[in-house]
């Protein structure tokens, strides 16, 4: 299935925070936000249920709780807002993209070490 709906910051993190857990309800991914910042519960109710909507998230019912689980693995959403960053931002061009990336970050030798191996094995 191929998600083309954009993402927004907190999805992720709800996203995340399911992918982590394999399986969550919304009182679990609550208190796990709650760990860093305010949250209301109805806000990360709302936001799994559109979640659910666009297809990223699954449920199961136990009792009256909903137990939500991904209905995608990380590496498509990685891919996907990947993609989509390259296409709006850098116009499709990896160079660039890359470019950007290592004027931008501080690597270090292990990084830099890492990117050569995986560029070797391209």
């Amino acid at each position: 299935m191929k998600h083309k709906q954009v993402l927004g910051e907190v999805e992720l993190e709800i996203l995340n925070i399911v992918w982590e857990k394999g399986e969550a309800s919304v009182q679990d991914v609550v208190d796990d936000i709650l760990r860093n910042r305010k949250t209301a519960y109805t806000s990360v109710l709302t936001m799994m249920r559109n979640l659910h909507k666009k297809g990223y998230l699954s449920y199961r019912q136990e009792g009256r709780t909903y137990i939500y689980s991904a209905a995608i693995e990380p590496d498509e959403i990685k891919h996907s807002l990947l993609k989509n960053t390259l296409e709006k931002v850098f116009k499709g061009s990896s160079v660039e993209l890359v470019q950007h990336l290592f004027q931008s970050e501080d690597l270090s030798r292990e990084e830099i070490a890492e990117i050569k191996k995986l560029i070797k094995e391209l």
